[in-house]
């Protein structure tokens, strides 16, 4: 049957005729419009689909939200992105309001099964019931789980952290930065329920004492990260505990604890594999101290910032000893002079990214032309306000 392109107007409609002057039956035409949107979507699914598979599945900070999305396109592209497992490893509700709630409901869904991340960081809403109803809803979807953020969730308590650990035997990663209410009960759960930690965040978390950095020393010698900062009540005899035992570390932030003195700040030089040093704030730190920091070969980032009794002499063992640094602060040091700078020129100059000397009084105040003079790599030049 052939078709011509006239159109007559049929109870306000416009409906083709048939050659012969008779209108199409309204069947023939509805077939018609549904076979060419079945090609269409087949081409759309053919073509498309493959195409923003490959670029979802390249993109490591696609927002869930994006992701949640793309799920509305089309079936075909919900049935593709369902079946990417690798699309739905992480969970991320960083500051979001009803957190708790929507974490719960999150893991009620089988796409997470093999959940590997949760950031809760700054979320809202999340307290001590919401973890405890995960144990008890979503215990199998919690057994992968390698990576937990809790970061400035002030309302789980350190029985939060018995139930939330009890959970996850294979965590690895674990942050509770601003959370004043853990104290070492919380860590002696962690030692026994997480045997794998490599990565420890207990930044401000203020009741942590020197009981939990030996629970930390004995149980995680494979530790790599840990931050102290602002754990207010450790003393150098907790934080030996760490630098004697946990020799595998790479990155070590004691950043504002004034308490520690240079009977600790000595023993740093164990930690062979160490690329970043966050001192800011040391106030006993002496050269005495710095001189066995010189001996991290391996330092990349080092931040002196206001440790004010330095002096040339050991930031030139610096110069000399790690020659791989990136990123040095100075700042607020006024016992440090040209000659420093001299000697980081003379064995950094290649490596050397960021140096803050602000505040040095006894550093010439240079151009940004005459730093990268001395220093051609150098990209920032202030690192505080």
């Amino acid at each position: 049957m052939e078709f011509v392109e006239d159109v007559a107007t049929v109870e306000g409609s416009s409906l083709p005729r048939h050659e012969h002057g008779g209108e199409l039956p309204l069947l023939v035409i509805g077939e018609e419009s549904r076979m060419e949107g079945e090609s269409e979507w087949k081409t759309w699914s053919r073509e498309t689909v493959p195409k923003v598979m490959r670029i979802v599945s390249t993109c490591t900070t696609l927002p869930h939200r994006d992701l949640f999305s793309l799920l509305l396109v089309s079936p075909c592209l919900h049935q593709s992105l369902l079946s990417c497992s690798s699309l739905w490893q992480g969970i991320d509700l960083r500051e979001m309001n009803n957190a708790g709630a929507r974490l719960v409901a999150a893991l009620s869904m089988s796409r997470y099964r093999h959940v590997k991340d949760i950031n809760l960081e700054f979320a809202q809403d999340i307290e001590d019931k919401h973890l405890e109803l995960l144990k008890t809803k979503c215990l199998d979807f919690l057994k992968n789980l390698e990576s937990l953020n809790l970061n400035g969730c002030q309302k789980i308590s350190d029985k939060g952290i018995e139930i939330i650990t009890s959970a996850c035997p294979k965590l690895k990663v674990f942050s509770i930065y601003w959370n004043v209410r853990v104290t070492d009960i919380s860590i002696q759960h962690l030692v026994k329920n997480c045997k794998r930690i490599v990565d420890l965040n207990l930044s401000g978390c203020k009741n942590i004492s020197d009981k939990s950095l030996q629970l930390v020393a004995d149980n995680y010698q494979e530790l790599e990260s840990l931050n102290l900062t602002r754990c207010v009540k450790l003393t150098d005899h907790g934080l030996q505990k760490i630098l004697l035992q946990c020799s595998s570390l790479r990155s070590l932030n004691l950043y504002a604890l004034s308490s520690f003195t240079d009977k600790a700040y000595k023993k740093i030089s164990l930690l062979t594999h160490l690329k970043f040093l966050d001192l800011c704030g040391a106030q006993n730190l002496s050269d005495e101290g710095l001189a066995c920091i010189a001996k991290c070969k391996n330092l990349v980032s080092l931040n002196l910032t206001w440790c004010v009794r330095i002096t040339d002499a050991e930031v030139i063992a610096i110069a000399q000893g790690c020659t791989s640094l990136e990123f040095l602060s100075l700042f607020g040091i006024v016992g440090v002079t040209d000659k420093c700078l001299e000697a980081l020129s003379r064995f950094c100059s290649n490596t050397l990214t960021t140096l803050d000397v602000n505040g040095c009084v006894g550093i010439k105040r240079r151009s940004r032309d005459e730093l990268l003079q001395l220093f051609p790599y150098l990209r920032c030049f202030k690192v505080h306000s």
